[in-house]
């Protein structure tokens, strides 16, 4: 078992370098948006195929960590969360190039609205904040991401309304407003994609499995055995 805690070892640095590497790509992603900075876009958008690599080799060292036979729970555990960890952090990337794509394509000036930005900057703390709570195993900062999820939706539909007030009093174009929705949406995505990895790092530490509802998310529960 030596050989598995030694793989181990690396393929978990492997997938906190990824969740830096992500940190990075976000950041920049939205700070293209509302910087206008058709150059830093263009890094993002080229940036991703290093994410993309980087989750296929993870992926891969994941099954062959597998095929060494790892005989505790936990260790088993580790490397399926580890694979669904580093599928949530390569779509978090893809959210990115969404954001600096409409970056691009967004020639208007940016929306003065204060929510937009603090909707943004609070994501971009939820996606620093994951990578914070998987690199120290920190079940309660993952607790207090799960439950900001909630602020987010309420800043997703305000700017919403937002938008759909400025289409109808004509002071904004109807395909800016499309690109708007798209960075508002993809924001979104992001903290869902935050709240999935903070539910794999508490399902890893306690095995018991978080259900994260409309209502809000509950207390993790034992999986159901089979009768």
């Amino acid at each position: 078992m030596e050989d598995f805690a030694r793989k181990h070892a690396q393929l978990r640095e492997d997938l906190l370098t990824q969740g830096d590497r992500v940190v990075a790509h976000a950041m920049n992603a939205v700070e293209s948006f509302f910087s206008h900075d058709g150059d830093l876009a263009k890094q993002v958008v080229d940036a991703d195929r290093v994410i993309d690599r980087a989750d296929i080799d993870i992926e891969r060292a994941s099954i062959q960590l597998l095929l060494l036979s790892p005989e505790s729970e936990h260790d088993i555990r580790s490397v399926f969360t580890i694979v669904k960890i580093n599928n949530e952090l390569e779509r978090i990337a893809d959210c990115g190039v969404n954001i600096a794509e409409s970056s691009q394509s967004y020639e208007a000036d940016r929306p003065k609205s204060g929510t937009f930005e603090v909707m943004a900057n609070s994501v971009i703390g939820m996606v620093r904040d994951a990578n914070k709570a998987m690199r120290s195993r920190d079940q309660e900062l993952a607790r207090r991401i799960l439950d900001f999820d909630d602020t987010i939706d309420r800043f997703r539909t305000e700017v919403v309304r937002l938008v759909q007030t400025a289409v109808k009093d004509g002071t904004m174009p109807l395909e800016n407003a499309l690109e708007l929705l798209n960075v508002n949406r993809s924001l979104e995505r992001m903290a869902d994609h935050c709240t999935n990895i903070c539910e794999q790092l508490i399902y890893l530490e306690t095995g018991k499995i978080v259900k994260h509802l409309a209502s809000g998310w509950t207390q993790p529960e034992s999986p159901e055995q089979d009768s």
